[in-house]
């Protein structure tokens, strides 16, 4: 395929179906049209060859029996023959060639013919039989025939086809006119009619185009759009694409239902689940604290086991905390919605990653005018400590950290910018996915829950927001948007 056939345009079907509808009708005119010209002018040379035969014979009888006051040449006495008409050309044969010709004019004098239109006489056949011969200047096409007389002579006679060559012309005018306005008209009336027809097609695409902009992504959906029931029927093209649509789409329906459901159950499980395990986690965090605080001295190996054990259950805390909150964003609960100064929130979540971080280089460009937003503000601060942590643990000491905040439109716009080694480009496609790790691209393993992205792009999500990245070695770029209050 050339890059020309690449960049054009595809034809629609409307425009390919009265493409082919006039193309047919053109190649049937043409024919029809070429058939009868031929046809019309083969009567019409046949007519001139019932009409030579006839002066031939007044010819022949002319020479024989001379009409009264006539004298002279064989020719002269053919052309003055009653019943001649006018163009018509008597000439003498001697020795396969004719040496004398003349044409009867309209005022009925007798006119030579010259050289040239002699040579062009001498070479019809003399097989007694009607030919066509082109004679030139003004006298043109002719139908001429060489003759015999009793006396053994020969004279070549012949008639004009100047009536039958106009009336072909006239005719093939006249139909290549009415083709032309025919095709035109069935052009109008083809794209017409092809456009009806393919009304209901274009009914179905429509459906299909508004099933394709519903969010089928997550949650539960409902597939409530349908080809109507007038194009269903199976007895017609359209009809038969319209109820394999709507099969298609009871199939698609009931698998998110289906999908819906058991994603339901996983959230009610997680959540459950993640709500019954704070108590437990936090008696044995509890009780490994109360150990340590004893009075009694307790062995170097218990002692040991105690801090881990207390270590893990913050952490084991820390995850079921995530995954709670990740449940009820799922079930879409609704967050606060209070007046947020991002400016303020960025300044505060900055100087606590400086605090966390003192290896790295920390720059904060903030506006000096307020930025608001309408959301939840500790919820906004997760997600951008979330994100300062994140390129703090995934970055050598002496990385250069940026964050800054500006307004686009609408939008307030967060980035958190770092020129550290960047993210392997496998691992950005599921960066924000849960339990999503990945540290071959970054400096060291972090042995972190891979939920915090996670969990940002889901309060992003929550409030409204989008959230996205774009890494390369030595760059990589985080924007948050936010619609503003």
């Amino acid at each position: 395929m050339t890059d020309a056939t690449r960049g054009r345009r595809p034809w629609t079907l409307e425009r390919r179906l009265i493409v082919a509808l006039v193309a047919l009708l053109a190649a049937v005119s043409a024919v029809i049209g070429t058939v009868s010209v031929v046809v019309v002018h083969s009567n019409l040379v046949d007519r001139v060859d019932d009409q030579l035969a006839s002066a031939t014979e007044r010819g022949r009888v002319a020479i024989i029996e001379p009409p009264p006051g006539t004298s002279g040449d064989d020719d002269g006495r053919v052309l003055a023959a009653r019943g001649q008409a006018v163009g018509t050309i008597a000439g003498i044969v001697l020795d396969d060639e004719v040496r004398q010709a003349a044409v009867l004019e309209e005022d009925g004098e007798i006119g030579q013919l010259d050289a040239d239109q002699l040579a062009a006489l001498s070479t019809v056949p003399a097989d007694f039989q009607p030919h066509s011969v082109d004679l030139g200047g003004d006298l043109g096409a002719y139908r001429a025939m060489v003759v015999g007389t009793p006396g053994g002579a020969r004279f070549v006679i012949a008639l004009p086809l100047a009536i039958v060559e106009a009336t072909t012309a006239q005719l093939a005018t006249v139909i290549t006119l009415v083709a032309i306005a025919g095709l035109a008209l069935a052009a109008l009336i083809g794209s017409l009619l092809v456009r009806r027809a393919l009304v209901p097609l274009q009914r179905v695409a429509a459906t299909a185009e508004r099933v394709s902009t519903l969010p089928l992504e997550r949650g539960e959906v409902e597939l409530a759009e349908r080809v109507p029931d007038s194009d269903t029927d199976e007895r017609t093209e359209v009809g038969r694409v319209g109820a394999s649509f709507n099969r298609m789409l009871d199939h698609v329906g009931s698998a998110l239902s289906a999908r819906a459901e058991s994603e339901a159950k996983v959230r009610r499980f997680v959540g459950d689940a993640s709500h019954e395990l704070r108590t437990p986690i936090a008696s044995i965090r509890g009780y490994a604290e109360l150990t340590r605080r004893s009075t009694e001295e307790v062995p170097p190996d218990a002692a040991h086991a105690l801090d881990r054990i207390e270590s893990e259950s913050l952490r084991m805390s820390a995850l079921v905390d995530d995954l709670l909150l990740l449940a009820r964003l799922d079930e879409g609960r609704e967050l606060r919605r209070d007046e947020v100064d991002l400016s303020a929130l960025v300044v505060d979540v900055v100087g606590d990653a400086h605090v966390a971080g003192p290896g790295h280089r920390w720059e904060l460009d903030v506006p000096e005018e307020p930025v608001l937003v309408s959301g939840d503000l500790s919820r906004l601060h997760q997600v951008l400590a979330n994100l300062l942590a994140n390129a703090r643990v995934h970055t050598p000491e002496g990385t250069a950290v940026s964050v800054a905040l500006a307004v686009d439109g609408p939008e307030a716009v967060v980035t958190v910018a770092d020129d550290g080694p960047g993210i392997d480009p496998d691992l950005q496609r599921t960066l924000f996915e849960r339990f999503a790790r990945g540290d071959a691209s970054r400096s060291r393993a972090t042995g972190s829950t891979g939920l915090g992205l996670a969990i940002a792009r889901a309060v992003v999500v929550a409030h409204g927001g989008s959230i996205g990245v774009e890494s390369e070695p030595g760059s990589t770029v985080f924007t948050v948007r936010l619609r503003r209050a």
